[in-house]
């Protein structure tokens, strides 16, 4: 469905999709509903393949309900489960990703310290996963998606390393907080330093109090990190200060079983201040919706759809 979301012309008749079947549709909303579709022959087919997108999410539905809880997850029902859910959707891994056999995951709204071999831990946030690879040479850690504050205990004979999204983090007797979420990464260092090599950009070395994202395609240049702010997550808030409101939905998308999808890229650049709870994500997508020109409209108890009030 991500895939689909992304073309413009689905998106835009998944919007309409969804807002046609809204009881509070006004009589403006309906014509306009029938210029645009009278606009172009391609959006009569970008609407039934709307339609179907939404009947598949509804197949995989029942199988949300049996596999949403990691404890009960085995090699056996996860092959069942995607088995009876590839009849409607590649649904599994909008739950579980291609990471489910990684080291180490945490489930929706559960964080979790792990203690590593060198005497280092990893305090993983909600919905997180990585992998681990330690040998003689070196301490090298994977994050596969999530957030991770690191406390890195000293060995000057393996440097402590850790990946994710293409980019690598390199430890200097340190501890700092790496964030990878909505295909970004964040770096901020709570103590010490890291060096930081992303996107093939020149190494930059990233000191306490400082911070740095970068993706596929860029770097950017250290920035001052408000730590309070940073670590806020591990006391179960979320602090925005003037972020894109697409980022926001991504972060509390992190804390909410099913997904919550954002059908217009202009409502994603809507820039948001905001403390959220994060075991309150229902009430942070009711204070978004009565504060922002948007429409928050939850399609099933997995589905949340966000378009441009309207």
């Amino acid at each position: 469905m991500t895939q689909d979301v992304d073309d413009p012309v689905i998106t835009e008749a998944l919007n309409w999709f969804v807002r046609l079947r809204d009881a509070k549709l006004s009589e403006s909303d309906r014509r306009a509903f029938e210029a645009w579709l009278a606009k172009d022959e391609a959006h009569d087919a970008a609407l039934r393949h709307a339609e179907a997108l939404w009947k598949r999410f509804d197949i995989a539905q029942p199988e949300f309900d049996k596999l949403r809880h990691p404890s009960s997850l085995s090699r056996r029902n996860l092959l069942l489960g995607s088995l009876a859910i590839a009849a409607g959707s590649a649904g599994f891994y909008a739950v579980y990703g291609p990471d489910v056999f990684v080291d180490h995951r945490t489930a929706i709204g559960e964080r979790r310290t792990i203690s590593l071999a060198d005497q280092s831990t990893v305090e993983l946030g909600s919905n997180s996963a990585l992998s681990l690879a330690f040998t003689a040479e070196r301490r090298e850690v994977v994050l596969h998606r999530g957030e991770g504050f690191f406390d890195v205990a000293p060995d000057g004979q393996r440097p402590f390393i850790v990946l994710a999204a293409g980019g690598s983090t390199k430890a200097l007797g340190t501890r700092f907080d790496i964030k990878y979420v909505d295909n970004v990464v964040n770096v901020a260092v709570i103590e010490h330093a890291v060096t930081v090599e992303a996107a093939s950009s020149p190494i930059l070395m990233i000191d306490k109090g400082w911070q740095v994202c970068y993706d596929k395609a860029r770097l950017s240049k250290p920035s001052p990190a408000n730590l309070e702010s940073v670590e806020a997550w591990r006391r179960d808030r979320l602090v925005f200060d003037d972020v894109p409101l697409r980022r926001v939905l991504a972060e509390l998308d992190r804390y909410r079983r099913g997904r919550i999808v954002l059908l217009d890229n202009q409502v994603g650049k809507i820039a948001v201040t905001a403390i959220f709870d994060t075991k309150q994500v229902d009430a942070a997508l009711r204070t978004i919706a009565d504060t922002l020109p948007v429409r928050i409209f939850h399609a099933t108890d997995y589905l949340t759809l966000v378009s441009a009030a309207g």
